[in-house]
């Protein structure tokens, strides 16, 4: 059992562990899903660290224990790694169970991470008369109207259920809105004069209209936008000219080559502050 590999359609996760629990196993279970990668550290047969792409500790290893489909494989390779992980493999595996009832009744509500949540409220307007806890509390200054809830989860440092639990209570009391701004655009370049060098993107004018409608864009004009692609993301200045109907977004050569991305490839774009 020093090297052991799988099928999670063949065997689920938890019982993987489990089996390595009986043995008092060391070492490290690597597990892929899709594109996702999950690394969950074993010691004496309790999961102590894990680790999957920005999260770490349980946030990463609940994570990982919801994949149903996928590859796994055991290896016993020296490794250091923090204590992360205080619970014992049944609690950690329960409390896993838990935790992933709960994001599905969650994804049920908001099916998108990628949408954009907002706190249409400031301060006192915003709380008044709703009971929020203290993790609401670090949740609420980054419901901006530019984040997604990915992103949120990200820079609060607050796992996707809190995050949710947050924008619930707040959508139940309407004050909270939920959009979808993010575009998908091909690449195309942008031309420049000779001696001219252009320092911003250009979209079509009717995306601005489009976006305007959307939460803090209707008080503030749109003059910065984030645009997304695999491995990277950029914040750039903006400029709307009368292309109607125009799913490409025109980008200086200079920018294109500093992204590694060439003309003709996706990116996804949406507003930022």
């Amino acid at each position: 059992m020093s090297h052991l590999r799988g099928s999670l359609q063949s065997i689920a996760l938890s019982d993987v562990l489990q089996l390595l629990h009986i043995n008092r196993k060391t070492g490290k279970l690597f597990v892929t899903h899709d594109q996702e990668k999950g690394i969950l550290f074993v010691r004496n047969g309790e999961v102590i660290h894990a680790e999957m792409g920005d999260l770490a500790g349980e946030p990463a290893a609940f994570n990982v224990l919801e994949w149903e489909k996928g590859l796994f494989e055991f290896a016993t390779p020296a490794f250091n790694c923090p204590n992360s992980i205080n619970r014992s493999l049944p609690d950690l595996l329960m409390e896993g169970a838990r935790t992933c009832d709960t994001r599905r009744r969650f994804r049920s509500i908001f099916p998108n991470l990628r949408a954009v949540p907002w706190a249409r409220l400031q301060g006192h307007q915003l709380e008044s008369g709703i009971k929020l806890f203290p993790e609401d509390h670090r949740v609420i200054p980054y419901l901006d109207g530019y984040r997604c809830f990915s992103d949120v989860i990200t820079a609060s440092g607050e796992n996707e259920v809190t995050v949710c639990q947050t924008c619930m209570t707040l959508r139940d009391a309407n004050r909270l809105e939920v959009f979808e701004p993010e575009q998908e655009f091909r690449v195309t370049l942008l031309k420049s004069g000779l001696f001219r060098k252009v320092s911003h993107i250009e979209l079509s004018i009717d995306l601005e209209v489009f976006w305007s409608t959307m939460g803090p864009n209707r008080q503030n004009a749109i003059q910065r936008v984030r645009l997304s692609w695999p491995g990277g993301s950029s914040v750039q200045s903006v400029h709307f000219v009368g292309r109607e109907h125009d799913k490409t977004v025109a980008v200086p050569k200079d920018l294109m080559q500093a992204w590694g991305i060439p003309e003709g490839s996706s990116v996804k774009i949406s507003p930022a502050p």
